[in-house]
């Protein structure tokens, strides 16, 4: 998850980033065998998207053209941008959480640059650059969503000592978000649809807690990041994560 603060043993390049932690991506750094993982990845999650995804996060998929080969970003931009006035911004690794809000204020959402191995292709336990552009900026091309984000940002800037309240937030909306639509309960969050087991398990597993969207249910529910999860929650509406976004903590 991006909140948590760089640590040693993190991979990821941390030398020659800029003051705000951001790098730029250069493509040519890509090997063969990461633009394969790139298609490999792609391909499977789309296909489980395009059945459980929801509607905006779909959308997001065609109008922003991802496809076979590792996005870049400058290009995704000036197709992103026009929409919601989000950038994606290149980041080595995990980064603080101060940077971390800050570029979410100002419309800016941190990628990492380097991607997984072929043997890491259903679980990881650090956000790469499959899980940060295809589970996260998508739905940033829509207008709703991408509102709430900048808000939440701001928020999180300003939470002090009650920012593990929010970060739970984070986690089960944006992270771990489920969605009742007019076609069924569909997913949002990115830890979901950039993990093919995660799917499966938060749509269809009997064991586990669906619960009705509660900002303060949820701001009392710790989570556990290297398992899958046991409790997720349900929006009706995206607009409901305006009023959560603004909820007193303390």
């Amino acid at each position: 998850m991006e909140m948590l603060a760089p640590v040693d043993g993190l991979r990821g390049n941390y030398t020659g980033m800029a003051p705000d932690w951001t790098v730029l991506q250069s493509l040519d750094r890509y090997s063969d065998e990461d633009q394969l993982v790139w298609r490999l990845l792609v391909e499977r999650q789309t296909a489980v998207a395009q059945e459980f995804a929801c509607a905006e996060f779909l959308h997001g998929l065609e109008t922003l053209g991802i496809g076979d080969g590792i996005p870049d970003f400058e290009a995704v931009n000036a197709r992103l941008e026009p929409l919601t006035g989000w950038r994606v911004v290149g980041v080595p690794g995990l980064i603080p959480d101060a940077a971390f809000y800050d570029h979410l204020a100002h419309r800016r959402f941190p990628v990492t640059v380097w991607i997984r191995k072929r043997s890491e292709l259903d679980y990881l336990v650090e956000p790469d650059l499959f899980h940060d552009f295809f589970g996260h900026v998508p739905l940033l091309s829509n207008p709703v969503f991408a509102d709430f984000m900048q808000r939440y940002g701001q928020r999180a800037a300003e939470a002090g000592p009650h920012l593990d309240l929010l970060a739970r937030l984070y986690w089960y909306t944006v992270e771990f978000g489920l969605i009742r639509t007019t076609t069924g309960l569909k997913i949002y969050g990115a830890g979901i649809l950039s993990s093919a087991r995660e799917v499966d398990h938060a749509i269809r597993d009997e064991g586990v807690a669906r619960l009705p969207f509660d900002a303060s249910a949820v701001m009392r529910r710790p989570y556990e990041i290297d398992r899958l999860q046991n409790t997720y929650f349900v929006l009706d509406d995206f607009r409901q994560l305006f009023d959560a976004a603004d909820i007193r903590v303390a």
